[in-house]
């Protein structure tokens, strides 16, 4: 991992254009993202012990702009499955969603399933990702389990981080682990613990109603911090499931591998019958933007529209809420990547392509060639041209008398 984090441009164009919502539900604290035409249903993302709603930024930027409804919630503190069960369900009364799409990964995956096991006529389908059916070998891993809402901030999140393999990696999935861990830094010390409780509260997934016709499994074939037995069993309890390999991708492909996972993602939604409503896109207007009424620590991003200085069309994607943005993955090749923020201009017969992240050119005056100013930007950069040779030569010529000297 490396030592110096540093947000990817693509996650801080995200956090400018997405609000983030925090509702309290009873004793609850629920964080989570909602972004996407509001009648479609929702496909909502659960992370894992060490994921917050955060670490699903690339799948709510694509299958948004796409007409899919995406939520990304974090794992509130909750201390056994059952709680869970009952939590997340006034999470939903909450903001007025009743038939979902699941998709989770390890933690998340189970309780994703777990859900879908108590409250059938709430999940329409699941897609699951490196993840369990039963909690009992993490349970044996970890015998002081007991104790763990009194072990310290610093002990936790070091027994987490232990489980993400460390080592070389190649750049996208290392990149992915620098921010899931800059995540888990994120995470209070109760954050922690109930996360862990769950994951050692002894529970199982027992039959769901769910035809394996309507689940999605999504696994990597590279390494996973979730033992091959575990995925194996999960595999044979849904043998009908469709199977979605990636070849490689680590612990979290939806940040090292986005567009093959988004890929499957929208195939999965296309044929469980989910809509997209492309026509929302770009003609909703930012009021009617998926979500809820709630508290935003974003405000200024949910109320303020500006206007792009390009001339944007006037159904462009940036009435919608978001402006689509490169994304940076390691299935896709640079030559592939749109430049959708990028300015051009012709330079004396020749093309010159700046290329800035999204939304730094709005509000910049692009100089065009022919004009006045063109011109003496031309003068200023032939002087310091001048200015620079001449210095050069000048020591040029005191270092030759200097030799001279000695």
């Amino acid at each position: 991992m490396k030592g110096v984090f540093s947000a990817p441009g693509d996650y801080v164009h995200f956090k400018s254009q997405v609000p983030l919502h925090k509702i309290p539900i009873g004793t609850k604290q629920w964080r989570y993202y909602d972004f996407g035409p509001k009648p479609v249903p929702p496909l909502i993302c659960l992370p894992g012990t060490a994921g917050t709603a955060d670490v699903y930024y690339k799948q709510i930027m694509s299958l948004s702009m796409k007409g899919y409804r995406v939520i990304s919630v974090d794992i509130p503190r909750v201390w056994n499955n059952t709680e869970w069960i009952q939590a997340f369900e006034k999470f939903l009364d909450a903001i007025d969603v009743h038939h979902i799409h699941l998709y989770g990964t390890s933690l998340g995956g189970f309780l994703a399933q777990l859900f879908a096991q108590h409250r059938p006529r709430r999940v329409r389908s699941l897609v699951l990702s490196n993840t369990f059916l039963e909690t009992r070998s993490f349970a044996a891993a970890m015998p002081w389990a007991p104790i763990v809402s009194w072990t310290p901030s610093f002990l936790l999140k070091r027994y987490v981080l232990t489980g993400i393999r460390d080592g070389p990696h190649e750049p996208f999935i290392a990149d992915s682990v620098d921010f899931v861990v800059s995540q888990v830094e994120t995470l209070s010390r109760e954050d922690l613990a109930s996360r862990l409780s769950l994951t050692t509260d002894d529970a199982s997934v027992g039959p769901l109603l769910l035809s394996d016709s309507f689940i999605t499994i999504m696994d990597t074939n590279d390494y996973c911090a979730i033992p091959q037995q575990l995925k194996d069993q999960l595999g044979e309890r849904y043998p009908e499931a469709r199977r979605a390999y990636l070849k490689t991708g680590g612990d979290f492909p939806f940040l090292s591998r986005p567009d093959e996972v988004n890929l499957h993602l929208q195939l999965h939604l296309r044929r469980v019958g989910v809509e997209a409503r492309l026509d929302l896109v770009h003609n909703i207007p930012k009021g009617d933007l998926g979500g809820s009424p709630s508290k935003e620590n974003n405000e200024d991003d949910s109320d303020k529209s500006q206007e792009d200085d390009r001339g944007g069309l006037e159904n462009s994607p940036a009435e919608y809420g978001i402006n689509p943005t490169p994304e940076s993955s390691g299935s896709s090749s640079l030559e592939k990547q749109p430049l959708d923020s990028s300015e051009c201009c012709n330079l004396d017969h020749e093309l010159a392509l700046y290329a800035f992240p999204g939304g730094f050119t709005r509000g910049k005056n692009i100089v065009l060639p022919g004009t006045s100013v063109h011109f003496v930007w031309d003068y200023i950069n032939l002087f310091h041209l001048l200015r620079y040779i001449s210095s050069l030569y000048i020591i040029w010529n005191y270092s030759l008398e200097y030799r001279q000297v000695l």
